[in-house]
This record gives structure tokens, C-alpha cells and sequence, in this order.
């Protein structure tokens, strides 16, 4: 196969072209729609401005790789490299604002509507236009052809993630593997083997293959490195696929450190802290009046305090004390025990779930508390004081995590636990295998997402409304 015709392929289709162009005549028919609906007077300033601002336009946007393949990758993504690219164009603007003291000859105002608004219509113009790829690439049309070195696990993990999303436009034509020469996973996708790693080199030469996924073990670092040295210079685009399940955890960035290449496993968490401040300072200022209003209630039922303090685990393995209103009697850690002692069937239930579903110590409030999950209100303090996120895993005791979690308790001690989570809005108390609540916990912590923190929230509404599975 002729490497300059697949490069071609791949960078110079016709919709590039015409994408190029739209964004070109986006930026001047935008700025000069502004100018008109101000009515401001065109002049010799404007048309200088203009030519300048499509120079760095094309420069910018060809060097932030706007018009780069963005099969598989995620709209947000392509945002900001378009916000990058547009803002390296307005700081060069301005510094040529500041070099030649001529700001005074254009609108300040539409100079603001239009550098802040322009990123958001061509991102409006580009997701049409991926919009418009993905319907043929779901035809069938613009199909990329693509090959994977390694037929194991992760092999088959990533073909099926490419056959979960058509839109893409990616077909796996088969598999390489030194292994497996026929497979019962491989039958049921219906991908064949193709032969094993040493014949891709002489498999791309003769067929028309767009891209190359080494999805090997990191062991096999040879075989990796054999792929780059004599695949690179054949037309298809090689991708490595980090064989990070290894490792237990999804969320990991490559980094460096002096001229090294490091892969960092701890989750990024910045964003939801800040989103944990704004949410949890909301929360108790619009709660505040209910919360009294419960504060009294439960010291009027029955002596104790307002609070339950319970130690629970921590980001690190740290213990924390997790506030609750208090809904159960006073006394209630030694009547729990004399009833565990005397009742079989209670001391059964409790070793499974660390609850009791009909718990005679819990108050005529604190039931209501329970069954509306009001009863962890106070918990948004310890959000404020930075021991828990508002979604997160589950809070457990240190007992929990070391005889159910095992080979999880890193995951687990990876990140705070929630005032709310997926075992909270997926069936809450109800759920007694300990072992789907463990799995529950895994699952937030290698998907946790704003968008999947803002599900939850709203799914945790609407239980707390139902009352559904709380005791």
C-alpha cells in the first residue's frame, strides 16, 4: 500500500476542506455581522484587522490540530482545543492591540461579543459536522479499516468498545496474536485471527489498513517495539493501548518528570472538590431552617444529642468521624448487643449487611430520617471540611474494608466517600449481597464523571421523594 495515498486519505478528505473554509468565513462573516449590527462603520482598520485575524486563524487552528481525526473522542475535548486555538488568536490580537496603541479604532464592545462568542459557533460547526460523518459512517459510508496486535483480553475488550460505537467509523478486520491461533471469543465477534505479530509488517504492505492497535501485555515489550520499528512507515496509524486494568484503575494520565514518561494513577479530583464546596455550602444555607426544625424534633422524642458520630474510612485509609442526625435511642451500641446475642437471626442479618431492616432501637423521627435518608444531612459539614464528596463511594467502617473489599481497598481508599453514590440511588438498603455493594463502590470509582456525579444527584432525589429501599 502506498503510504502517501493513505496519508491522503486520512487528512485531506473533502469534508476537511469544506470544514477549513467554513471556519475561515465563520470568523470574518461573524466579525462583520457584529460591525453591521452595531452599526459600525467599516474602514481601512477593519479590513487590516480582518486579513491578520485569518492568517493566525489558519496557523492556529491547523497547529492545535483542529481538523485532525476525532473518531471515538469526546465532544468536550474537541472544545477545548478549539478554545486553545482561538485563544492563542485573541492573544495575538491583543498584543497587536498593545504594540501599535490602535485599540481605540475598533469597538471594544464588539470586539468582547465576538472573541468570547466565536469559539461556541465553531464548535456549533463542527459538531455538525461530526454529526454529519457519523450518520454515513452508520451507513457504512467512510469506514476506517483498522487491526489489532493482541487477541487477548484487552484485545477483546477494546473490539468490542469499537463495535459499541458504529458512529465512529471504525471496522476491526481482524486480529494478530503469537497465542491464540483459534479462539471461541473470536468466533462469537466473528473476527479472525490473521496470523501471528511477526506478519503484520507484511500484512499492512499488501492490504488497506488505517490504524494499528497494540493492545499486548506491558510484558511484552519486544513485540510493542518491533510493531513501532517496522509497522510506522507503512500508512497506518499505530496506537498503543495501555494495558492500565493491570493496574485496577482507569482514571491515569501520562505525565512527565525531567525527560521521563510517567503514568500517574491517582484520580483527578480537583474539579469535584470545587464543585463539593459550591454544592454542600448550597445544600446547608437552603437546608438550614428544616434543619433546626429536625434538630428539635429529635431532642424532643428523646434524650441525646442532635449528632451521631461514627467512625468511617477516608481518602488514604484515614478515619474520620461521619455525622448523622441521631435516630436511634440512647444507648442504643449496648442494646444492639444484647440483641445480637440473644437473636440468631438478627446476629446473621447484621454480619451480612451491617444493618438491621427492623431495628427496634431506631426512634418515631428517626424512622421518617431514615426512610427519607434526611438523616444525612450533617454529612454536607463533613463535605465542607474536606473528609467526603457529596457522590462518592460508600462510607465504611474500618472492619468493611478489610474482610469484604480485599483486593478493592486500594481503589477504595483512592478517593472520599459520597454523602450519596450508585448504592444509594441503586436500590439502597435493599441491596444485600455485599458483594454487588463492593462492585458498586468499583464501578463509581473507575467511571466518576461530572456528568455521572450530576445522574446520581438527581436519581438520589428522586429515591429520597420515593422513599425506596432506606431503613
Amino acid at each position: 500500500m502506498n503510504m502517501l495515498s493513505a496519508n491522503l486519505r486520512e487528512q485531506s478528505s473533502t469534508m476537511v476542506k469544506i470544514l477549513h473554509l467554513l471556519d475561515i468565513v465563520v470568523v470574518g462573516g461573524y466579525l462583520w455581522l457584529l460591525l453591521a449590527w452595531y452599526q459600525v462603520s467599516w474602514n481601512f482598520y477593519y479590513t487590516r484587522f480582518l486579513l491578520i485575524t485569518l492568517v493566525l486563524s489558519l496557523i492556529s487552528f491547523q497547529s492545535f490540530q483542529l481538523y485532525r481525526s476525532w473518531r471515538g473522542w469526546k465532544f468536550y475535548q474537541e472544545f477545548l482545543a478549539i478554545a486553545k486555538a482561538w485563544g492563542t488568536v485573541v492573544g495575538v490580537l491583543l498584543f497587536y492591540f498593545f504594540i501599535f496603541k490602535i485599540s481605540h479604532a475598533y469597538s471594544r464592545v464588539v470586539f468582547m461579543i465576538w472573541s468570547l462568542s466565536t469559539p461556541l459557533l465553531l464548535f456549533v460547526l463542527h459538531v455538525i459536522a461530526r454529526k454529519i460523518l457519523q450518520y454515513y459512517r452508520s451507513q457504512g459510508r467512510n469506514v476506517r479499516h483498522a487491526v489489532i496486535a493482541g487477541a487477548g483480553d484487552l484485545g477483546i475488550r477494546l473490539a468490542r468498545e469499537v463495535e459499541a460505537i458504529p458512529w465512529a467509523g471504525i471496522e476491526v478486520i481482524g486480529f494478530f496474536d503469537d497465542k491464540i491461533k483459534e479462539n471461541d471469543a473470536m468466533q462469537v465477534m466473528g473476527k479472525p485471527v490473521l496470523g501471528d505479530i511477526s506478519m503484520i509488517e507484511e500484512y499492512l504492505s499488501c492490504n488497506d489498513i488505517d490504524y494499528v492497535y497494540i493492545a499486548l501485555p506491558m510484558r511484552a515489550e519486544k513485540k510493542i517495539f518491533t510493531i513501532l520499528r517496522t509497522c510506522r512507515s507503512l500508512g497506518a496509524r499505530i496506537y498503543l493501548v495501555p494495558d492500565l486494568y493491570t493496574f485496577g484503575l482507569h482514571h491515569a494520565e501520562i505525565q512527565s518528570l525531567g525527560n521521563l514518561m510517567i503514568l500517574n494513577f491517582n484520580p483527578n479530583t480537583e474539579w469535584k472538590r470545587g464543585f463539593d464546596l459550591v454544592f454542600a455550602s448550597l445544600a446547608l444555607f437552603l437546608t438550614l431552617p428544616l434543619t433546626l426544625i429536625i434538630a428539635l424534633l429529635i431532642k424532643l422524642e428523646s434524650r441525646g444529642p442532635v449528632f451521631y458520630r461514627h467512625r468511617r474510612i477516608a481518602a488514604a485509609g484515614k478515619e474520620f468521624d461521619c455525622l448523622k442526625f441521631r435516630t436511634m435511642c440512647a444507648g442504643a451500641e449496648e442494646k444492639l448487643q444484647a440483641m445480637l446475642a440473644e437473636n440468631a437471626d438478627l446476629r446473621a442479618e447484621w454480619q451480612r449487611t451491617f444493618k438491621l431492616k427492623d431495628d427496634p432501637r431506631v426512634t418515631r423521627i428517626g424512622r421518617f430520617l431514615r426512610k427519607t435518608s434526611l438523616d444525612e444531612l450533617p454529612q454536607f459539614l463533613n463535605v465542607l471540611k474536606g473528609e467526603m464528596s457529596v457522590v462518592g463511594a460508600r462510607p465504611i467502617v474500618a472492619r468493611e474494608l478489610s474482610d469484604f473489599y480485599k483486593e478493592s481497598a486500594g481503589r477504595y481508599c483512592s478517593m472520599k466517600p459520597g454523602v450519596t453514590g450508585p448504592w444509594q440511588v441503586g436500590g439502597r438498603s435493599d441491596v444485600e449481597d455485599y458483594k454487588e455493594r463492593v462492585e458498586l463502590d468499583d464501578w463509581y470509582i473507575l467511571n466518576y464523571s461530572l456528568w455521572t456525579d450530576l445522574k446520581i444527584i438527581a436519581k438520589t432525589v428522586r429515591c429520597m421523594w420515593r422513599g425506596n429501599g432506606a431503613y
